[in-house]
């Protein structure tokens, strides 16, 4: 009789324990999170996809209508900030050990995209290649005043 008093009232705790202790977010979902509240606009929606990611740092495909592009993303202890956004020259290991991501972190990088790349379009392709150079951002992960990318 007292374990059933006991499960009756443990019952609404473990009702609630899934809701309370929810895992964070995923990395993907931590990065898209971070390029929608920056980039996506009402009128000029953002799709990210595919992302990749390899211990700190990831790069996440975007598109905007007809734009499109590549946003470098390292994470800070649970934080994903934008480092950089390019085209096609994120598809460089040497950009990104530029970028201060070691060799095989890099390789690592660049080989998941080319996996994660196989399945877009050509017009998808032609829209990532579309953004044209290099837009460093800042420690916040804002990128320059007046630059639209």
């Amino acid at each position: 009789m007292n374990t059933r008093r006991f499960l009756i009232a443990l019952l609404p705790a473990l009702i609630a324990a899934p809701v309370a202790v929810c895992a964070a977010p995923t990395d993907e979902a931590a990065i898209r999170a971070v390029l929608m509240a920056e980039f996506s606009k009402p009128d000029a929606p953002l799709k990210v996809q595919p992302i990749v990611v390899a211990a700190d740092h990831g790069i996440a495909d975007w598109f905007q209508g007809s734009r499109g592009g590549r946003a470098l993303m390292r994470r800070h202890g649970a934080l994903w900030s934008i480092v950089l956004c390019s085209g096609d020259g994120l598809k460089d290991v040497n950009a990104l050990q530029m970028a201060g991501i070691a060799a095989g972190q890099a390789a690592q990088l660049l080989k998941s995209l080319e996996r994660a790349e196989a399945g877009l379009t050509p017009q998808q392709r032609g829209q990532l290649a579309s953004f044209e150079g290099t837009v460093r951002m800042d420690a916040h992960g804002q990128h320059p005043p007046g630059h639209k990318h």
